[in-house]
């Protein structure tokens, strides 16, 4: 007992703080979309994924993080695993909503993803820390490209546009915060140019190429512009201090689409409004700034690249979340970490932390 005292005081609570506040704007958010349907399963389910996150969090601090940073196999196992979870969607996961993306448990759903988010941070991480001094040599980019590529095809197929983003998003800032050279990064940009056009021509479902034309051309307000033209209403309606928890127009009266997931900012900007938005971005900077100064103070690349990693899926997903609530990027379906109703994410989220707590105690 006293093991378990002594480690919990050793957590840095400067980072823990600010993830249970996210967590809490998710709460009243998803409470109040389930107060319009009254139904309040997934609020009492995001609780009991909330309280497994946390005790994850705990447990995992408890372990060296060099077991991972040391033993590679350990790290190909996870990822073979990733994989084949990723390729078992299109065989034994339910379709819901044209798409094979999660696996159905009982009354809970597994999203593959969100770990092999994790572990790819981890795999990439091992790779580029063991190889630092040689990365101006393209083929070190190469053969992390591969790795990232498999898991990449597998969400691409699945389909799911935003998950595909993320992953290379990963990549790419973790190539940059190694120090990749900048004629090499002009040639992967021109690679990612030429695939998005390839893929826009052949291989983009027509839903998907519809959500970006509709971003483009919002005038279908009845069609595919209608759920960012319902976010920009909801958000407006927000103004300053907002419309009251429980009392957004937008999400009594169901228009505002999947407001517990990738429009739970919206629910927020309406019911809590500009000064809820501003709180949840100052929660959202300090956390964010107490991963990178993990990173900062780490003594080796390891676990430099790792809290790195980390804060590259808080930031390109919070960016992305809010562009597509303000209408200034396309619905791709990316969810807003530590807010947005789910467990795997929230999990997957505190499982990281878990690792930077790890980090943070031994380094």
């Amino acid at each position: 007992m006293n093991i378990v005292v002594t480690q919990i005081r050793k957590l840095d609570w400067k980072l823990v703080i600010p993830a249970v506040l996210l967590v809490c704007f998710g709460l009243a958010g998803i409470w109040s979309t389930c107060l319009a349907k009254n139904n309040f399963s997934n609020f009492e389910k995001q609780i009991i994924f909330f309280a497994v996150g946390f005790l994850a969090m705990i447990v995992i601090s408890f372990f060296d993080y060099r077991i991972l940073r040391d033993n590679s196999y350990l790290i190909l196992i996870f990822y073979v695993i990733c994989l084949l979870l990723l390729a078992g969607l299109h065989f034994f996961a339910p379709v819901i909503r044209g798409t094979r993306g999660w696996y159905k448990i009982g009354l809970l759903s597994l999203d593959p993803i969100e770990p092999t988010k994790i572990v790819l941070i981890v795999l990439l991480a091992k790779y580029f820390s063991m190889r630092h001094v040689e990365m101006y040599k393209f083929r070190h980019i190469i053969f992390s490209g591969i790795y990232v590529l498999l898991p990449v095809l597998l969400v691409f197929i699945k389909p799911d546009l935003g998950g595909t983003m993320v992953l290379l998003l990963i990549w790419l800032g973790t190539l940059l915060i190694s120090g990749i050279k900048i004629k090499h990064f002009l040639i992967l940009s021109l690679c990612f140019l030429l695939v998005a056009g390839f893929s826009w021509n052949f291989l983009l479902k027509d839903y998907q190429k519809q959500r970006i034309t509709s971003f483009i051309f919002p005038y279908d307000y009845l069609g595919a512009s209608w759920s960012q033209n319902q976010t920009k209403i909801s958000i407006g309606s927000g103004q300053i201090f907002g419309e009251g928890l429980g009392k957004g127009s937008q999400v009594q009266y169901g228009f505002l689409p999947e407001p517990h997931t990738d429009f739970i900012f919206s629910v927020i900007a309406e019911e809590w409004g500009m000064a809820g938005i501003l709180a949840l971005f100052v929660i959202y900077g300090f956390l964010v700034w107490r991963v990178l100064r993990i990173a900062i103070e780490s003594r080796s690349n390891f676990p430099r690249l790792f809290a790195s990693g980390f804060a590259i899926i808080l930031t390109t997903q919070f960016f992305i979340n809010i562009g597509m609530n303000l209408s200034l990027l396309p619905v791709v379906g990316i969810y807003l970490p530590f807010i947005s109703y789910g467990g795997s994410g929230l999990i997957g989220n505190f499982v990281s932390l878990g690792i930077l707590q790890s980090i943070k105690i031994r380094r």
